[in-house]
């Protein structure tokens, strides 16, 4: 497996007020993954373990069975994940295009021409070479978002983590979006894994998993 969650169980300020307990996941490479449940229910808790974010407060996230403290999260932040936040950090000094090439170069992207690998993904979600060329705070919320999805696809890191990826689009990009998730599962072989509230989106993922009544359950 590339990722796993070890009898993973998470609280806020004590024990008694816990998320969920004793959770065990399992996420291949090649596959995209939906993970859904009700507000509040600690669908991004997860998704920010996975990412490196945070710590279980019992069991360990694994790479490739190598737990992430042991990796540590710096390092597995920065080689083995790409993270798509919901209020998409951009760097608010740089252009959409540039946006994306920083993220290329920290994770050591081994795209012959960057810039051209950058423009076409961009171009794939929307955004024209004008519009890549302009300081993202010029440009809308979907906007950013898209681009924000865009700078996580283009890195090379093998786990693509994304929260509510598609909360700010339309039906029609977000569509696209999904099959550009497809791909960096089943064409480049990426573990990809959406935290989602919409059930459409969820349903167009290998396998989804639940979050209800603090356990994850797998909907087949």
């Amino acid at each position: 497996m590339m990722l796993t969650a070890k009898n993973v169980s998470y609280w806020y300020d004590t024990e008694a007020n816990t998320l969920y307990k004793d959770v065990n996941l399992d996420f291949e490479a090649g596959r995209l993954y939906g993970i859904i449940g009700s507000s509040g229910a600690g669908k991004t808790t997860m998704l920010t373990m996975l990412a490196g974010l945070d710590k279980p407060r019992r069991g360990e996230i694994l790479y490739e069975g190598t737990s992430l403290q042991k990796i540590g999260l710096t390092q597995y932040r920065n080689r083995y994940v790409s993270i798509v936040f919901q209020a998409y950090n951009l760097l608010p000094y740089m252009s959409a295009l540039d946006n994306v090439l920083t993220a290329m170069q920290i994770t050591h992207s081994t795209q012959d021409n960057p810039t051209e690998y950058a423009l076409n993904m961009l171009t794939k979600v929307g955004i024209d070479e004008a519009l890549a060329r302009k300081n993202v705070q010029k440009l809308s919320g979907g906007q950013q978002q898209r681009i924000a999805i865009v700078r996580a696809m283009c890195c090379s890191a093998p786990v693509v983590v994304a929260d509510e990826p598609t909360g700010n689009l339309d039906e029609t990009n977000t569509q696209e979006i999904i099959k550009l998730f497809q791909e960096l599962a089943h064409d480049q072989q990426k573990c990809v894994i959406l935290v989602t509230h919409e059930k459409e989106v969820a349903a167009s993922c290998d396998v989804q998993f639940h979050l209800q009544n603090k356990t994850f359950e797998e909907v087949s």
